[in-house]
């Protein structure tokens, strides 16, 4: 499995940010790669589950994402299963009225689909992925 952990500032309410992020449908609008959000199903609790469609590498691939803990405003864990197996942790620190943003990623690249050879540059792709993604949010979130 691949790693990475990025973090940010954001200059808005935890809140707001986590508000935004735990709501599936506000994915494909900050994350570049990911193609489309549906079948969404909302628990009460927040552990909700949703399909998705995401490009990575120039191919599409499909999967579910289940959220699988919540402590809201503070922590969400996500697993992922399809196309691309991943793990996201989602750390949101209030910061008097603003908001450090970490998310930790574990994911597999499904090597028999990319190849070997590419497996080095997937890697490379997903870690601007992931900058790009948060960059997005801060944009939004404080505009």
């Amino acid at each position: 499995m691949a790693k990475l952990s990025r973090s940010i500032h954001i200059k808005a309410p935890v809140e707001k940010v986590y508000n935004f992020l735990v709501e599936p449908t506000s994915l494909p609008e900050v994350w570049p790669s990911m193609v489309e959000v549906s079948n969404v199903h909302r628990d009460p609790s927040g552990l909700h589950k949703f399909s998705w469609k995401y490009k990575m590498a120039g191919i599409i691939f499909d999967g579910k994402t289940e959220i699988v803990k919540v402590v809201p405003n503070e922590y969400v864990v996500s697993e992922s299963a399809g196309g691309i197996s991943s793990r996201f942790e989602w750390t949101y620190h209030a910061v008097d009225n603003e908001t450090d943003l970490d998310v930790v990623v574990e994911y597999t690249i499904p090597i028999p689909v990319l190849g070997k050879f590419a497996e080095a540059i997937v890697v490379k792709l997903n870690e601007r992925e992931a900058e790009t993604l948060l960059a997005n949010t801060k944009d939004r979130m404080e505009a």
